[in-house]
């Protein structure tokens, strides 16, 4: 039997909730409509059980997370949170972005091509199920494995208590500072990057936390 999540319809209807746009003609979910319950229907004939997670539709399997369905400004898509372990026969999943190592989503920009694919959908919705039965886990680079800014590693060097502090926070913490770290081009621009971020460190919190 299909369950349908009455948060998620209202997701359907006025969108995530966390921009300005949210119930208005021009959220994001107001483009891929139609695409978005072909979608739904398709991961809720799976059997998974659907949840209001992030302000987005979330599909689990016993409590774990499966998938996502989620509306962007150039597509709809169709996530794996463990998309990285899936045989991904078709060659059709996507890193969300370049260092995002566990999860992969599918792409979408019309009804018909989610409708032609139904069949190979489920499929990976189903190989998604089995990889939480029997286990498995994604192995995670581990912060070592990321390079250090050089401007980064001349502060650790010269102050004990920013190195203490960076230490201290947790690996998913220690990699997106390394990743925000690294991205420009320009050393004045990383070390600026670098001095906005240390007090957050200190505070023990990711760079994308208020």
């Amino acid at each position: 039997m299909i369950t349908k999540n009455p948060q998620v319809d209202t997701y359907f209807i006025d969108g995530c909730g966390r921009c300005p746009l949210g119930g208005t003609p021009q959220c994001k979910v107001n483009n891929w409509t139609e695409e978005m319950k072909h979608l739904r229907m398709i991961v809720l004939n799976c059997g998974l059980k659907e949840e209001l997670k992030w302000g987005v539709p979330c599909y689990t399997f016993q409590k774990v997370n499966i998938a996502v369905v989620a509306a962007f400004k150039e597509y709809c898509s169709l996530s794996f949170f463990k998309g990285a372990l899936l045989n991904d026969s078709y060659k059709i999943l996507n890193k969300p972005g370049e260092n995002t190592q566990s999860a992969r989503l599918i792409k979408f920009t019309n009804v018909q091509e989610i409708m032609a694919m139904e069949a190979t959908l489920k499929a990976y919705i189903y190989e998604a199920i089995e990889v939480e039965k029997a286990g498995l886990k994604v192995e995670f680079k581990k912060t070592t494995g990321y390079n250090i800014p050089e401007e980064f590693q001349t502060i650790l060097d010269e102050n004990p208590d920013v190195k203490a502090a960076f230490e201290a926070l947790t690996p998913g913490r220690q990699r997106g500072y390394l990743l925000h770290f690294s991205q420009p081009k320009q050393s004045k621009t990383r070390e600026s990057r670098i001095e906005k971020c240390i007090p957050k460190i200190f505070e023990g919190k990711g760079f994308n936390e208020r």
